[in-house]
């Protein structure tokens, strides 16, 4: 992709990488284990610091809410959203998420100040 240069700056100091991906799209299935190499692997983050969101367009057709990815993809956190049904949902788990990321900050910046103590 010609923005891969940027992809660096993109990640510098980064916290968390959600993933949004149409799931129906059997290319897309290929992409993101593509960007989950570069953006969570290598970077080194958590697996618990990527959220995957398979989103279903209006209408869309086909069962892929029993969507089942392939390792290592499978040991994410994958949350389905549909803008035409109860969006509350998604709301939910995106805040869940945040949390997640919040208290991995805290933490780690919490151990950064005890080794400086220590």
């Amino acid at each position: 992709s010609r923005f891969e240069t940027c992809w660096p700056a993109l990640m510098k100091d980064c916290h968390g990488v959600i993933i949004i991906f149409n799931p129906e799209l059997p290319s897309h299935l290929k992409e993101i284990e593509m960007w989950y190499s570069c953006f969570v692997q290598q970077q080194p983050l958590l697996d618990s610091q990527c959220l995957l969101v398979a989103h279903h367009k209006p209408g869309s057709a086909g069962d892929t809410e029993n969507l089942t990815l392939a390792y290592p993809l499978n040991k994410l956190k994958l949350i389905h959203s549909n803008l035409e049904e109860d969006p509350e949902d998604v709301r939910m788990e995106f805040i869940k998420y945040f949390r997640s990321i919040i208290t991995i900050i805290n933490e780690s910046r919490e151990r950064e100040e005890m080794s400086i103590i220590s």
